[in-house]
């Protein structure tokens, strides 16, 4: 029988926001990886990660199974990919040793996250693998229910951007229709802020941060400073809607 790697979507950070079948997915494996961060000494990071939080509320401790990536890793590249590959390594071996492994994920599998990069390396060393994935809450849909923001109505178009490379692409977005999503925006918080502003969208934009978690942070665009925001802030610019109800059918 072939071994199964499973991404699971754990939602943003609100263990409430896993769905049915994420948890019995969790439960069925016989192990689950979380993502943790490198620390100085290359060993893991010590605190439990959000994924990993998330998780501990519906398995057991000892089933987790901790795997050191280098999460935010964008400038090294030679280290970005020794770390995928030493994780790639550390879940074949999982793999073969257990019939099924799940991974947990932040968010969903499929909308930037690390399990992509961990699936391609395990496809290309475990033969016969079978690879899934169980979709998962994002933080865009977490903010836009904590807000009252309408991502989108009749033909609206929606843009997700990751502004991890800068908020040129942002403001291309919000000159554009539709509503706009940024996420990990926190370092080029003035940035985006300036960009809101040129686009004539700051007042009616909403961003947040550790959703569904107790230092949870939901506030107007507006007050936006210069200062910067925890990195997986995530920002909301809504359409422009003037035409009533229904009006962008």
């Amino acid at each position: 029988m072939s071994s199964k790697l499973i991404g699971v979507g754990v939602g943003p950070g609100d263990p409430e926001l896993v769905t049915v079948k994420g948890v019995n997915a969790l439960r069925a494996a016989d192990v689950v990886v979380v993502p943790v961060m490198a620390a100085p000494d290359g060993e893991d990071g010590g605190e439990p990660g959000r994924a990993e939080a998330t998780v501990l509320h519906y398995v057991p401790r000892e089933k987790v199974v901790r795997v050191v990536f280098a999460l935010n890793e964008r400038s090294d590249r030679a280290r970005r990919e020794a770390a995928w590959d030493a994780a790639g390594a550390r879940v074949a071996a999982l793999l073969d040793a257990h019939d099924c492994v799940a991974f947990a994920t932040i968010g969903d599998p499929n909308v930037y996250s690390t399990f992509t990069y961990l699936a391609q390396t395990v496809a290309e060393s475990v033969p016969g693998v079978v690879v899934e994935t169980v979709p998962g809450i994002t933080a865009m849909q977490e903010l836009a229910a904590r807000s009252g923001a309408v991502l989108t109505e009749g033909t609206e178009p929606l843009t997700l951007v990751p502004v991890t490379a800068g908020a040129a692409a942002l403001k291309d977005a919000l000159s554009g229709p539709g509503t706009v999503v940024a996420y990990k925006f926190g370092r080029q918080a003035a940035e985006v802020a300036e960009a809101l502003r040129e686009t004539g969208r700051l007042e009616s934009a909403v961003w947040g941060s550790a959703l569904g978690l107790a230092q949870e942070s939901i506030r107007p665009a507006a007050d936006l400073g210069d200062g910067p925001l925890p990195y997986l802030s995530t920002l909301i610019a809504p359409a422009s809607r003037d035409g009533g109800r229904g009006g962008k059918l």
